[in-house]
């Protein structure tokens, strides 16, 4: 553990100024339309930033390091999917969804397709988007108060849910676009200068390190090392090594050997290692891994050593991170916020350079990571090295001021996200269910932080890159057929969208279920199974264009207009505008901008 200040002083600053910011934000924050949609008076720089902070979240700022510590340059799909996403957004939907009015998804899924049912699967399946990708949020800040500050994991869920609850009741959008602004910022900041940092001293301290890193061996210690297991693994050893095994108990998993006690040869294999044993290894050892990392440095540093499985899994990454964003509610909600299509492009312009100048840094931390902080690979716990790479590089003072400027950054990634998530699921379920008020909207936010919350403890051990995964994977295969062939196809059926969306997502939903049950070995299905978003999202296209072709009379009346006002150019004035979201149709009428 880390348990010093420096860390924790950068929490505090940051948290400090997060709450500054959104008290001075939500001053004029009094209407409901100030709540939601910030008067639809955010400039294009300023929201870009906005949108970039709140997508950001811990997978970026933590995740992306973690997955190239563990599969080297096969995880780099990861970050390009993530800022392809947006480039997909910009070609097919932004635009047009501005234009049709439509706040939020289940608005657009009732203005295009003219169905109160739809709309209320989308408000469900917004909640479920949105909580899948909230709780690994939350599990990033708990893991990372409790490396930094030595606190024990349940405590620190229920500060960081304390302070998101305080950071979105402050003012809603109008106040959260401001902290959110400033968090991109702090982000960018805390993952440069470390990494500038760290790459020169490396770069001093290892001239001649390329060579030893794409040798066919696996990572070494550099001096002797003590890791201790917080959680049952299965660690894979390419090469023999003496080791001293203490504090083991019998493993729970039989299917593999255990390691046995004292000190012990290890031979070539497969082992299980449970929770709490203390593995001591001489300098030079080399590193076991757990067993879905790359062993050996060569299969690390070259794409693709796995063959089809590797592509297999790789193609539906791309897949799902490319479509998933745009069914990812806290970021379409963004953009009613400007007030135009044109806007709306332009903001996306300026989101994908400031996405691309930030990805090209977590690379640089997962591979200083491989070399300093090898015993992550031992854990499984690879999110935390970019909280333990600068101490671990520099080991002084130095060394603490960077861990305390990328704890600060990690803490920003988590806020900065959750508040929009809380924010966007709040207000779909306010528009759905309640009168569309300031104090419901608040009351629903306690709701959608301290149900994520509660299941952010279930799986405080399960990889955070694989729920987020699973979330972008359930958006892509559900609300991203309905966008885009809402937008682009007059044919659609509001019996094809939803048929396409239950499809979709029950694929999703039910590999979610088999990956939280079963601990299943690597193999292609596995890989499938992980990431189903390759079967599961054609899947839904299809099911969609198939069943809208059988009920052709299904299609709305009105679905002319709706073309006309997404697809007309904005200076013809077709654009639906509207105050503030939608109230329920059920209810009848909109919401009254005054209303408090």
């Amino acid at each position: 553990m880390l348990g010093n200040v420096w860390p924790l002083a950068g929490i505090a600053a940051l948290s400090l100024a997060t709450l500054v910011l959104g008290v001075w934000g939500a001053r004029s924050a009094r209407t409901t339309s100030d709540f939601l949609v910030a008067r639809q008076s955010v400039r294009e720089q300023r929201n870009a930033a906005a949108i970039s902070g709140e997508y950001l979240s811990a997978a970026s700022f933590l995740g992306i390091a973690g997955l190239v510590l563990k599969d080297g340059v096969d995880a780099l799909w990861f970050p390009i999917g993530f800022a392809g996403g947006y480039l997909a957004l910009m070609l097919f939907v932004a635009a047009p969804l501005r234009r049709s009015g439509a706040y939020a998804l289940p608005d657009f899924a009732e203005a295009r397709l003219d169905s109160l049912p739809l709309r209320r699967l989308s408000t469900v399946l917004v909640v479920l988007v949105g909580w899948l990708y909230l709780v690994p949020q939350l599990q990033a800040a708990g893991r990372m108060l409790t490396l930094v500050g030595a606190v024990p994991y349940r405590t620190c869920i229920a500060v960081v849910g304390a302070v998101l609850l305080v950071t979105v009741l402050s003012g809603g959008i109008r106040a959260v676009t401001l902290v959110q602004a400033f968090q991109y910022w702090v982000k960018l900041f805390a993952i440069t200068l470390p990494a500038f940092v760290l790459l020169v001293v490396f770069l001093v301290d290892h001239p001649d390190a390329q060579g030893g890193m794409n040798a066919p061996r696996p990572a070494a210690f550099d001096h002797s090392t003590t890791v201790r297991i917080d959680a049952d693994v299965h660690l894979q050893f390419r090469q023999p090594v003496w080791m001293t095994v203490t504090d083991a108990a019998e493993p729970t998993d039989a299917s593999r050997p255990a390691l046995g006690s004292g000190d012990v040869y290890v031979q070539p294999g497969e082992y299980s290692v449970p929770a709490g044993a203390a593995l001591r290894f001489p300098a030079g050892s080399p590193v076991p891994v757990v067993s879905d990392a790359k062993a050996d440095n060569s299969t690390w540093l070259n794409p693709q050593q796995e063959g089809g499985a590797g592509l297999v899994r790789t193609y539906s990454i791309m897949l799902a991170t490319f479509l998933g964003t745009m069914g990812l509610p806290h970021v379409l909600v963004r953009f009613y916020t400007n007030p135009s299509g044109y806007r709306v492009r332009r903001t996306i312009l300026f989101v994908l350079a400031l996405l691309g100048t930030f990805y090209l840094f977590p690379t640089v931390f997962g591979m200083l990571s491989r070399l300093y902080v090898p015993q992550l690979l031992v854990t499984g716990r690879t999110d935390m090295a970019v909280l333990e790479l600068p101490q671990a590089v520099l080991g002084n003072w130095v060394g603490g001021l960077l861990a305390a400027v990328t704890a600060a950054g990690a803490f920003a990634a988590f806020l900065s996200t959750s508040s929009g998530l809380v924010v966007s699921v709040a207000s779909v379920l306010t528009s759905d269910v309640f009168r569309g008020r300031v104090r419901s909207v608040r009351a629903v936010s306690v709701v959608a932080t301290v149900l994520p919350a509660l299941l952010a403890l279930q799986v405080s051990d399960e990889d955070i890159s694989l729920s987020v995964g699973m979330a972008f994977a359930l958006a892509a295969s559900t609300f991203a057929p309905m966008l885009v062939l809402g937008v682009w196809w007059r044919g659609l059926t509001a019996v094809g969208a939803a048929c396409g969306m239950l499809s979709g997502g029950s694929l999703v939903l039910a590999a979610r279920v088999v990956t939280a049950v079963w601990n299943l070995p690597s193999s292609g299905v596995t890989d499938l199974v992980k990431q189903p978003a390759l079967v599961s999202v054609p899947v839904a296209f299809l099911v969609a264009v198939l069943v809208s072709r059988a009920t052709p009379h299904r299609v709305p009346s009105s679905v002319r207009q709706v073309m006309l006002r997404m697809h007309a150019p904005d200076r013809l004035g077709f654009m639906d505008e509207r105050a503030v979201p939608a109230a329920n149709s059920s209810r009848g009428g909109r919401h009254h901008a005054d209303d408090s």
